[in-house]
């Protein structure tokens, strides 16, 4: 994969569930596509790959947290296409909360305990993807609208979000 994500080969992908509980043995071929493919497959790339992290654009999977970093490292990196649909996947899972509702809602039934190892999976996203905050603060201040507006709309959604409930 080049100096672009050449950490994706040290994850066990197989090992790893998406957002649809499916193994997320795709992933890496998805964040090759996005770095190294024409826009229009890398935006087809994108959407593919937001269903696997973040389906419907609010459920997280396991391998959420893991995906993050090359998010953030392909937003980052120069002659990457769709960095503001990038950033946009960025801040669908940043505001995600469905599991920690869903285990507030079963906060005394028997599903409680497998919630809260789901809403460790949001609460592992959200601080991946604030670890990303120097390259986004760039970004912010970049000469490009395509990048600027997306990277504030994330800060944004970064300093509103509220703090997650104690389950």
């Amino acid at each position: 994969m080049g100096s672009l994500l050449k950490g994706v080969s040290r994850i066990r992908w197989g090992e790893l569930r998406d957002a649809a509980e499916a193994p997320a043995v795709g992933i890496p071929s998805l964040l090759s596509r996005i770095a190294h493919a024409d826009e229009v497959t890398a935006r087809l790339a994108i959407d593919e790959l937001g269903d696997s992290v973040c389906a419907l654009g609010f459920v997280v999977g396991e391998v959420t947290a893991t995906t993050v970093p090359f998010l953030l490292e392909l937003v980052g990196a120069p002659h990457v296409p769709c960095k503001a649909e990038l950033m946009d996947l960025l801040a669908s899972i940043y505001r995600t909360e469905q599991w920690h509702s869903a285990a507030a809602a079963a906060r005394d039934q028997k599903d409680y305990t497998s919630y809260q190892e789901q809403s460790g999976w949001e609460e592992a996203a959200r601080a991946a993807v604030y670890t990303g905050r120097p390259v986004l603060e760039e970004l912010a201040s970049s000469v490009r609208p395509e990048e600027t507006a997306p990277a504030r709309n994330l800060l944004r959604v970064m300093d509103e979000a509220p703090p997650f409930p104690e389950l």
